[in-house]
């Protein structure tokens, strides 16, 4: 197996579908080249649990924010993400964006609670992770508005097509790919992600969701990263080295980790 270290830049390793054998999935991880990922909130409750993670692993960076269509009693305030996100190990606001293709949440409270999240992470100074689902219109005309270019931001789980892809990187957009880049049927996809310049291109698995090929059906987890990073290598022409260091790089820079 190559000598590679991978950053999975999106999943949900404090879920409690890994209660039962947390520390084996790092384990695996690690045995499949992954050496770092960042645990992303969607619910502000979580706050607790993802600093407990990372105070128990060094490997380990969180974020804060609560997903479009999450529902709560109370819509978060800068003020609150603010307060929360000033942990020294959290690197990201979000996750965050729109989602038109369920509608738990309002979407015109899905927007106001993305201005919300984006315009914290401009006081913070930190990358917003962007959640857009059947809403590119949307999404990306609130990213023009807002500024996104002023704190940077990830497009979490790409799915779109190659004209919200460019918009998103006309920005300085990172672009996330996850397990359904491996599909079969995807192949639109994977040319998208073959266009998507060296530097702003992120892998991650969304874990516990969307297992990549050969997985798919089964309980993802971080270490079926190196699922998408083989993809994403063939799909551009590159070894699996060559990817896992400029993935790993992109999401250092990306999330201000030294």
């Amino acid at each position: 197996m190559p000598d590679i270290a991978l950053f999975d830049s999106h999943c949900h390793v404090d879920f409690h579908h890994f209660d039962d054998d947390r520390d084996a999935v790092f384990e695996r991880m690690q045995q499949q080249g992954v050496t770092r990922l960042l645990a992303v909130s969607v619910e502000l409750e979580q706050t607790p649990r993802l600093q407990a993670l990372v105070a128990a692993r060094d490997n380990v960076w969180f974020s804060v924010g609560v997903h479009p269509n999450h529902e709560v009693d109370s819509e978060p305030s800068e003020e609150e993400l603010i307060r929360l996100a000033a942990h020294p190990r959290c690197v990201a606001i979000g996750e965050t964006g729109m989602d038109l293709f369920r509608h738990h949440v309002d979407p015109a409270l899905q927007q106001s609670r993305f201005r919300t999240h984006i315009r914290a992470a401009h006081r913070l100074n930190k990358p917003v992770i962007v959640h857009m689902r059947d809403a590119d219109e949307v999404t990306l005309r609130v990213l023009a508005e807002e500024n996104i270019a002023g704190c940077g931001g990830i497009m979490h789980c790409f799915s779109s097509s190659w004209p919200a892809a460019k918009q998103a990187l006309d920005m300085g957009m990172s672009i996330s790919f996850s397990g359904n880049v491996t599909f079969k049927r995807n192949d639109a996809l994977r040319d998208v992600a073959r266009q998507v310049p060296d530097e702003l291109l992120l892998i991650e698995t969304d874990s516990p969701y969307l297992a990549p090929m050969p997985m798919r059906g089964k309980r993802n987890e971080p270490g079926f990263v190196r699922h998408v990073a083989e993809c994403l290598a063939e799909v551009r022409g590159v070894s699996l080295e060559r990817l896992a260091e400029q993935t790993t790089a992109n999401a250092m820079r990306r999330f201000g980790i030294g």
